[in-house]
């Protein structure tokens, strides 16, 4: 007699949470750094990704402005390829489990930890009007995030690192409390990407909240990125070589050209020997409009359609309550609470 064997149970996928907040367009720095990347995860991973409209009020915001630019973030992330199917996609403030989680891992984390936290002595000298308490304990937000869906990896920049590390200790002192609540996560940092730096400081990170001519915007038009590139800093010595010791601004247009034709330094260099950085920029500005130009037209059409949009969130949502709310009704199961 034949022996049937049962065919292996599909390997359950690790989960990846990542969130971006809604002020302001994306630089053309977070898609190289991090947005393009997300489309290439999700068919290997479970993918959440979530508009971090809760973390972005730490700083005042115009309500309409705030509304908009959430919408416009949604758009956006449907426009670089993000298939709402496959991902889980959801505005922060839609899933209020968020909310009850952070009062949680309040209580559970130490004043000591939070002082140590070196972004809010940063934001602080930026916001000196505005040193609220949410600034303050801004990363058990963030812990809290990550934990609702006992994520197992976290995309991280390096300025996100300790963020990170405060995450898995809070989740490891509440699981020496209550055992078997939460995933302690790892961080994920992408094999795929270059560090985009200023157009106008590049010793320093490309950064939207920056002027505007340091900044290359998702949304910018052809006129608009080709005069920000004519603008660039170079240097006084003519070579086209990759020194960012020596030529940061020089080195700075190369990577940025590398990663989005894909073409090796080598290559680049080789292409661009003997000719000026007039021919370095206008051989960057084409490799970006011919990269965001198709990226745009897709936002516009999303943008168009309304009730699509709306239709995504509210799925996103509702999918991302049913896991949030599993964790954290264990959470407060373990803690004492009487179930709802």
């Amino acid at each position: 007699m034949t022996q049937i064997i049962p065919p292996a149970a599909p390997e359950k996928k690790q989960r990846i949470l990542s969130g971006i907040q809604p002020s302001g367009t994306p630089t053309l720095g977070n898609y190289i750094g991090a947005m393009r990347n997300w489309k290439l995860l999700e068919d290997q991973y479970d993918c959440l990704y979530m508009i971090a409209d809760l973390h972005s009020i730490t700083v005042r915001q115009e309500p309409a402005k705030l509304r908009a630019q959430s919408i416009q973030m949604l758009a956006l992330l449907l426009a670089i390829g993000l298939d709402p199917e496959k991902n889980v996609l959801f505005f922060q403030s839609h899933v209020p489990e968020h909310a009850e989680m952070s009062w949680l891992l309040n209580c559970y984390t130490y004043m000591g930890e939070m002082n140590r936290m070196t972004q809010f002595k940063d934001k602080s000298a930026k916001h000196a009007d505005n040193i609220n308490c949410g600034l303050f304990t801004y990363p058990i937000l963030m812990a809290g995030d990550i934990l609702l869906y006992q994520a197992n990896l976290v995309p991280v920049g390096h300025d996100q690192t300790q963020h990170l590390e405060i995450c898995r200790d809070i989740a490891a002192r509440f699981n020496s409390l209550y055992p078997n609540v939460f995933t302690i996560p790892e961080g994920y940092y992408s094999k795929v990407g270059a560090r985009v730096m200023s157009l106008q400081e590049p010793t320093r990170k490309m950064s939207k909240s920056d002027p505007e001519d340091c900044y290359i915007a998702i949304l910018d038009t052809p006129d608009v990125i080709r005069r920000k590139y004519r603008r660039a800093v170079t240097d006084s010595d003519s070579e086209i070589r990759f020194d960012p010791e020596n030529k940061p601004g020089v080195s700075n247009l190369l990577s940025i050209l590398c990663a989005l034709t894909g073409s090796s330094m080598d290559d680049i260099v080789s292409t661009l020997s003997g000719k000026g950085y007039g021919d370095l920029k206008n051989a960057v500005t084409d490799a970006t409009i011919e990269v965001l130009s198709p990226i745009q037209e897709r936002f516009n059409q999303y943008m168009a359609d309304k009730a699509y949009l709306e239709s995504v969130y509210r799925q996103g949502a509702e999918r991302a309550s049913r896991l949030a709310n599993r964790t954290l009704s264990k959470a407060m199961k373990k803690i004492g609470f009487i179930p709802r």
